[in-house]
């Protein structure tokens, strides 16, 4: 019997937290616009700017308790959260194939959705339904960082030769990776500060050059064809500030977008020393998100007040990707 890469006292946590958990590293969880979709008919940004249909969304992770840093607004458990502890970097090689890993992540979607067949659930649309068993989109972000999954090029082609658009969400640590992968329909990259120090600061990278890896990640986004996005994950009190210095880092990088983001007051980052207090109102974010397109020429191309998120693109509008 192959050995699950997650300790049983964290693998207890996630169960209780609903995570699905696939194989022996990767995990699949409900996201609220899944539900919210086929339960209300309201639905995520990403559906309003890029076409990706909530209700048919997929969200999933190869590398479920690994990352390269131990974020403070980080939703998830880290180490040295209340006494939890273990090697995030200790991945290696002996790991799930990306067969099994898509094929377990389609069956814990469809365990998660049987929870709204309309038989028992008089609030969702069988058509809906049905096309929600059926997932077209999959975003592998979920927890951890999913490029210290050796085999993330093969899962992302896996996905695309079942139909399905990939969203890749990295913070960005690994450049060498991004370097050589395999293009996913769009790719984010995460930024939690506008220079070393605040980032460091918020980060708690486990790389000691984790910012100078950051910098040459940015650095390669204009060598991808599929649309990028710089994502500013901004929590009130930590990293809410500096607006030129982002823009700077958005010169760098010239991405197809820059999403500016409030943090969310939920999970694990409460045991941080976080609180609603960090978190921005949708307005200010986008007062934030103009000073940015000042500094750096973008323009304001959508605003999601139940995200509180702003979107910045050069763009005239979003492309739809699916």
């Amino acid at each position: 019997m192959q050995k699950l890469l997650v300790p049983p006292d964290v693998l207890k946590l996630l169960k209780k937290q609903k995570y699905q958990i696939v194989g022996r590293h990767s995990a699949v969880k409900k996201c609220r616009w899944l539900q919210n979709s086929l339960v209300q008919g309201r639905h995520c940004y990403k559906q309003e700017w890029y076409n990706i249909k909530s209700h048919r969304c997929l969200q999933m992770t190869p590398t479920v308790i690994h990352c390269t840093n131990r974020c403070l607004s980080c939703w998830r458990v880290e180490p040295g959260d209340q006494g939890y502890n273990w090697d995030q970097l200790a991945f290696g090689m002996d790991i799930d194939d990306p067969e099994e890993i898509v094929e377990g992540s389609l069956k814990a979607q469809r365990k998660i959705l049987s929870g709204f067949n309309p038989s028992h659930h008089t609030k969702v649309s069988l058509q809906k339904w049905k096309e929600a068993m059926e997932p077209k989109h999959v975003a592998i972000s979920l927890a951890g960082e999913p490029t210290l999954y050796p085999r993330l090029s093969d899962l992302i082609e896996e996905f695309h030769s079942r139909g399905m658009t990939t969203f890749l969400v990295t913070n960005g640590n690994l450049p060498e990776v991004l370097a050589e992968i395999t293009e996913p329909t769009q790719l984010y990259v995460s930024v939690y500060g506008p220079n070393k120090e605040v980032y460091s600061r918020v980060c708690r990278p486990l790389l000691s050059d984790a910012w100078e890896r950051l910098t040459k990640s940015l650095e390669l986004l204009g060598s991808f064809s599929c649309p990028t996005v710089m994502r500013l994950t901004l929590t009130n009190g930590l990293n809410f500030m500096d607006p030129e210095g982002y823009a700077k880092l958005v010169d760098k990088a010239n991405p197809t977008y820059v999403e500016c983001k409030s943090y969310v007051s939920v999970g694990y980052s409460l045991y941080r020393g976080l609180s609603a207090d960090n978190m921005i109102w949708a307005a200010d974010v986008k007062k934030f998100a103009e000073k940015i397109a000042e500094f750096s020429g973008y323009n304001i191309l959508g605003h999601s007040v139940p995200s509180r998120v702003t979107l910045l693109s050069r763009l005239e509008k979003p492309i739809k990707v699916a």
